[in-house]
């Protein structure tokens, strides 16, 4: 089984409260000139068919970076998941994927690799790993997964759980090793937003 671009809608995950950034909305902070959220957008697009965002607030704003924005369909943000439901509910190609708005510099080779990896299992999803010496490390929000999941994630989510890993463990899930963890790297807070924009010497 091959999975090929035109079949995976990207979605940039936009919708949090932005509680460490001081409540801002976190996809609109400047990185290098533009919002972090069009980074992450820009980034995505060569790698998959359709694209969309999640975003709670500042919708209009959103829409102005050209590709549709769908909300939570769940009050109080609650978390990834939530955008990952969103997402799934306005997927109209068979596979989603999913990048946070803050990680700008995710490898350009994420979808191919997660799609690599989801056809070797037939799996739900695949998830992005990061090796740290002999650690692997989860990044569950850079998530490909089947849209038959829907289900799934609409019961989890509704059973009170918020966890991202917690749901992917119960699928059938591939796990893609990436052996850079810094291109993963996401910037929380203002100050390490400030601290990566700074000149260097």
């Amino acid at each position: 089984m091959v999975i090929t671009r035109n079949e995976i809608t990207g979605l940039v995950l936009a919708g949090g409260r932005g509680s460490r950034m001081g409540g801002v909305d976190k996809g609109l902070q400047s990185y290098a000139g533009i919002p972090l959220a069009q980074h992450a957008l820009i980034r995505l697009l060569p790698q998959v068919g359709p694209a969309m965002i999640n975003a709670n607030r500042n919708l209009d704003v959103y829409r102005s970076m050209g590709v549709p924005v769908w909300p939570d369909e769940l009050p109080d943000y609650p978390g990834p998941l939530a955008g990952m439901l969103s997402g799934l509910a306005h997927c109209e190609t068979p596979y989603l994927v999913t990048v946070p708005c803050d990680a700008p510099n995710y490898p350009l080779d994420l979808v191919s690799r997660l799609a690599h990896g989801l056809s070797e299992i037939n799996g739900d999803l695949a998830t992005a790993y990061t090796r740290d010496a002999d650690r692997l490390f989860a990044q569950p929000v850079f998530t490909l997964m089947h849209v038959s999941v829907r289900g799934s994630l609409r019961d989890f989510i509704a059973s009170g759980q918020r966890k991202t890993g917690l749901w992917t463990s119960a699928l059938r899930s591939a796990k893609v090793v990436f052996d850079d963890a810094a291109e993963f790297m996401n910037l929380n807070t203002l100050i390490e937003l400030d601290q990566v924009q700074r000149p260097s010497g």
